[in-house]
């Protein structure tokens, strides 16, 4: 078991509108209570052996840390690239009733 309940994920696509379909998904599946697009920002990168630079958008999920599998699972299948940043960041403390609508909007419905 982890030492938290609640984690921020987050990835960042090529578009604004991936980024919002991937925020939709992810919520209408229940594996995030919420997600929030911002961007565009400028990402500055290694890949296949050069510097690269490219304009993208940061998506930024609520989860808890038991759908976090299927939070990085959903993200890596709907991701148009080759390697998506998943990254997960525990919530070591907040808002108890925000908290506790995260852990009901992640939970799986019949």
């Amino acid at each position: 078991m982890t030492d938290y309940q609640h984690a921020q994920a987050v990835t960042t696509t090529d578009s604004r509108e991936a980024a919002e379909a991937l925020a939709h998904s992810a919520v209408e599946a229940r594996v995030a209570a919420c997600a929030q697009v911002s961007g565009p920002i400028k990402s500055t990168y290694w890949w296949e052996g050069k510097v690269e630079s490219a304009e993208e958008w940061y998506v930024t999920f609520k989860t808890t840390a038991e759908r976090y599998p299927e939070l990085e699972q959903h993200i890596r299948e709907h991701h148009s690239y080759d390697v998506p940043e998943v990254v997960l960041l525990p919530i070591l403390a907040g808002n108890p009733a925000y908290l506790s609508w995260v852990s009901e909007e992640t939970t799986p419905k019949s």
